[in-house]
């Protein structure tokens, strides 16, 4: 049974400390083709859901410490969502920012601590 939601999950990431070792494995794990993202710092590369199945994705290299999974939900206002969840008990880890293909983003942790991004295409 499958249930429509206003604001879906739309994108992840899987960040380490060794972003190579990390695209191999997801690489050979599930067969994704990943394709890398230039001049990216953070060694990037996106894997993308086929013909509107499953979500698109990325994998690359930790900023710092042992690297993290994050999950995106998509939303129409980045700050307006933030007000929402500052209001029920979440925090604003990350302000709304954007990349450069003008997509943006924040990270908000959730009232145990869960690290969860919002995204805005």
């Amino acid at each position: 049974m499958k249930n429509a939601t206003r604001n879906p999950v739309v994108h992840f990431e899987v960040l380490g400390r060794d972003a190579g070792a990390l695209r191999k494995f997801y690489s050979e794990a599930f067969g994704w083709s990943l394709g890398p993202v230039d001049d990216s710092p953070l060694q990037y590369s996106m894997v993308h859901g086929k013909d509107g199945g499953g979500i698109d994705g990325g994998i690359g290299k930790a900023p710092q410490g042992p690297g993290h999974v994050t999950f995106y939900v998509g939303v129409d206002d980045l700050e307006a969502a933030l007000e929402q969840i500052n209001r029920l008990g979440g925090k604003t880890i990350q302000p709304p920012q954007q990349v450069p293909d003008g997509v943006g983003f924040a990270l908000f942790a959730d009232p145990e601590g869960h690290v969860v991004g919002l995204v805005k295409e």
